[in-house]
């Protein structure tokens, strides 16, 4: 891949994965200030019903903008592997967003909302390299379409 297409390509994973920290934020702030109470709902409930509903979101902007080029017959099997395959390896970034939610509610006492901010900035590179090379990597060319 050339350097400037995975510059856009890396610009447009940022731009949408704002968009999905703003549903996730805005789902983990109704679900801990107005669903929830206990620590376990709040710190654990909360972002997992957040993370499912960015991903979700993530995962239409992936498919239908950023990696479109690379989805090639569109069909509802095609939509739904590659959607348990984003959300598999989404799970994985989750538990690393996780892993420094708590470690920094730990360490520092923030506010869920913050603890998961600076989580989100970490867990959003792994995040975008497990799309990038495993969701939606290039296929290799059949012999007949390199003619």
């Amino acid at each position: 891949m050339k350097a400037a297409t995975l510059f856009k390509t890396y610009l447009e994973f940022l731009a949408t994965r704002l968009f999905g920290t703003g549903v996730d934020t805005l789902v983990l702030w109704v679900c801990s200030d107005f669903l929830f109470s206990s620590y376990w709902t709040v710190y654990v409930l909360s972002p997992i019903i957040s993370f499912e509903v960015a991903v979700l979101s993530n995962f239409l902007w992936s498919y239908c903008w950023i990696w479109k080029s690379r989805v090639g017959q569109r069909s509802t099997r095609d939509f739904c592997c590659r959607f348990l395959i984003f959300n598999l390896s989404s799970g994985v970034g989750f538990l690393v967003k996780m892993l420094f939610l708590l470690l920094f509610e730990k360490i520092f006492g923030w506010d869920v909302i913050y603890c998961n901010f600076a989580a989100l900035l970490i867990s959003g590179l792994f995040n975008y390299f497990l799309a990038d090379a495993v969701v939606f990597r290039k296929r290799a060319l059949a012999p007949s379409e390199t003619k």
